[in-house]
């Protein structure tokens, strides 16, 4: 018996020869010119264009991420460019693989966390606190919250992230404020780390070309194999 199948669909887009409509916009007269990167995001995801205070907030949350110096992803990066300088996508690519629970796709667990309300006494490690850099405060998460009470969305997600920080003794960092501030605008959890993905995405295109101009990852390869093969030498 043939398997019955189901129907395939999509709501995000479709076209024809001459229009392209995006979430039920035209591409061409009612996006280009008018929403800039961070509104097409939030179109996106949420399936709406942001009002004034949501694209404020929304499109600083994306800024906070493209850049952080030279993180692991941004060494990652730049150590494929260096062996694959023909394939700038797959630079990228190799720095948005570590964006996981540690580095900046901690804010996807702590949507989860706050949405669910999860039990945090239970919880071996509370995504979203600490930084070790930026204590006793994150100025990001400092301003990200300022941001967010200007704009009308500093609720109850962002007094827990608070409070969390103060009972653990910890610093609410980017991606714990980033996290509470994705519950207050209403994204789904499962699409917060795809902001990440998608801010750092342009940060990174940033090192490939720094590292054309000004080459660092053969550096950082030579010394790192110069230290760690150091004790495997013999002694004169």
């Amino acid at each position: 018996m043939a398997r019955k199948q189901k129907p395939i669909k999509s709501e995000l887009a479709w076209s024809t020869p001459d229009k392209i409509v995006v979430r039920g916009k035209d591409l061409a007269n009612e996006i280009l010119g008018h929403l800039n990167l961070g509104d097409m995001a939030f179109l996106m995801i949420l399936g709406r264009v942001p009002d004034k205070n949501e694209s404020k907030l929304f499109n600083a949350m994306a800024v906070t991420l493209v850049e952080h110096g030279i993180t692991p992803s941004a060494i990652a990066t730049r150590m494929t460019y260096l062996g694959a300088p023909e394939s700038p996508q797959a630079a990228v690519a190799a720095g948005l693989l570590g964006l996981g629970s540690v580095f900046v796709g901690s804010m996807e667990g702590v949507a989860k966390m706050l949405s669910e309300n999860a039990d945090i006494e239970s919880m071996k490690r509370v995504p979203g606190l600490g930084h070790p850099i930026h204590k006793p405060v994150d100025p990001r998460s400092v301003r990200l919250f300022e941001i967010a009470r200007e704009t009308g969305f500093y609720g109850k997600y962002c007094r827990r992230i608070e409070e969390i920080g103060k009972q653990k003794k910890l610093v609410v960092n980017a991606t714990g404020a980033i996290g509470a501030l994705a519950c207050e605008l209403g994204i789904d959890w499962r699409a917060v780390r795809g902001i990440g993905v998608m801010a750092r995405a342009i940060g990174l295109v940033g090192h490939i070309l720094e590292e054309a101009k000004q080459p660092m990852a053969l550096e950082l390869w030579e010394r790192a194999e110069d230290e760690a093969s150091e004790q495997q030498r013999p002694k004169r």
